[in-house]
Formats: structure tokens, C-alpha cells, sequence
């Protein structure tokens, strides 16, 4: 199994102080993966159980690798943020009282570039066959900002990414070397987009069959 250094998640914890979000998660999974998965960041059952897509979105995501005969084990998952960004909201209860809790949001271009570094380290690291992003965060991260999933879903692209050359930087430069990138809707988007499903699907059939001759 794949694990960043010490080091490394210790910077990403000090990058990204002073934001609201919390705790922080390793990616997981083997070394030199065929595929790697790239998420926005981990919400709030991830940060309980340290684990990367176990909630409702990580059931999803297991339905889509199973439907190619894949599971967790086989798959190198990560995300573009390591930490759970959150905001306040109100929750009304039962009883018809309030309570402040934290709800889940997706992470400013801020905190992707805080943890840049360790998603740059994983992919220079890993060499993956194949890179499939999971929603708009993962694929702006690597393509820019201007990419769009329900464009470009299904689509296999062979291209630079973008990475931070320097810590000290605020934009991304681009890699010399090119990678594989095929993107797809995230898991938790057929919850308030059911339509995105059949998509969803046939995305995930497109990758089985890449993968097929593939070592």
C-alpha cells in the first residue's frame, strides 16, 4: 500500500491552517495503480473513520468499480483537498428546536492549492494507467478551471496537468509529461441529479474496457 510521507501531510496540515475545514485524510491504496481516483475533499463520515468515500457517495463509488470487477483494494482513491471543508448551518430537530452543526462544501481554489503539493506528490509517485476525476473539483484541478464533467464525462484525455512548482506559488504551471485522464460525474451527484446516472453508468463501462489489456 501507497502512503505519502510524514512530512508531507505534516506541510498540508500547516497549508491549509486558517481555513474551515478540519482533520486531515490520507489517500489509499496500492502502489502503481491502474486507476487513480480523485475526489473534491472528504466530508464528514471520512473524517470519523479516516477512510476516503465511505458515506453514502463511497457506497456509489463501490457500485461503479464493482460494475468492472474492481474493488477498494484495486484502486488508488484520493482527493484535490485533504481535509473537510465546512460551513455553519442550522438543523432543526424533532422537537422543532435548532442546533449549530457543520455541513459539508465543496473546497475554495484557496484550500486546493494549500494541499496541492500532496496530490502533485501522489500522482508523480503512483504513475497511475489511468486518472479518472470525480466531479468538477478533481478535473479542475488537473485541466483548469474552465472544465466542465457534464462536457467532458466519458471523454479520455491524454494532456498535462497542472501541479505547483513552487510553494510560494498561487497558480498552477503545467507538467512536462502528459497523462491519462478520463472524467466522470462524483458518486454523490445521482442523489439531487438522479438523471445523471445512465451517464454515470456507461462512464464507468468506458473504463472497464480501457482497462482491459492493461497491466
Amino acid at each position: 500500500m501507497f502512503r505519502i510521507p510524514e512530512s508531507l501531510a505534516e506541510l498540508g496540515r500547516e497549508r491549509i491552517q486558517g481555513f474551515p475545514v478540519e482533520g486531515f485524510i490520507y489517500g489509499e491504496g496500492p502502489q502503481k495503480p491502474r486507476l487513480m481516483l480523485i475526489g473534491e475533499a472528504p466530508g464528514e463520515f471520512e473524517l470519523v473513520d479516516g477512510i476516503p468515500f465511505i458515506g453514502r457517495a463511497g457506497k456509489e463509488l463501490m457500485k461503479s468499480l464493482a460494475s468492472i470487477g474492481l474493488t477498494r483494494d484495486d484502486v488508488y482513491i484520493t482527493s484535490a483537498v485533504r481535509s473537510r471543508p465546512y460551513r455553519w448551518g442550522t438543523k432543526k430537530e424533532r422537537d422543532g428546536t435548532t442546533t449549530e452543526r457543520k455541513y459539508n462544501r465543496p473546497p475554495t481554489r484557496k484550500e486546493i492549492i494549500a494541499h496541492a503539493p500532496v496530490l502533485d506528490y501522489e500522482i508523480a509517485n503512483l504513475e497511475p494507467k489511468f486518472i479518472i476525476t470525480l466531479g468538477n473539483v478533481g478535473l479542475q484541478r488537473l485541466v483548469g478551471k474552465e472544465a466542465k464533467v457534464t462536457e467532458l464525462h466519458g471523454q479520455v484525455l491524454r494532456r498535462p496537468i497542472q501541479y505547483l512548482e513552487n510553494l510560494e506559488d498561487t497558480t498552477f504551471s503545467w507538467t512536462d509529461e502528459e497523462y491519462t485522464i478520463v472524467p466522470t460525474f462524483h458518486p454523490a451527484s445521482v442523489f439531487y441529479r438522479p438523471s445523471h446516472r445512465p451517464s454515470l453508468e456507461a462512464d464507468w463501462l468506458k473504463i472497464g474496457e480501457l482497462l482491459k489489456g492493461v497491466e
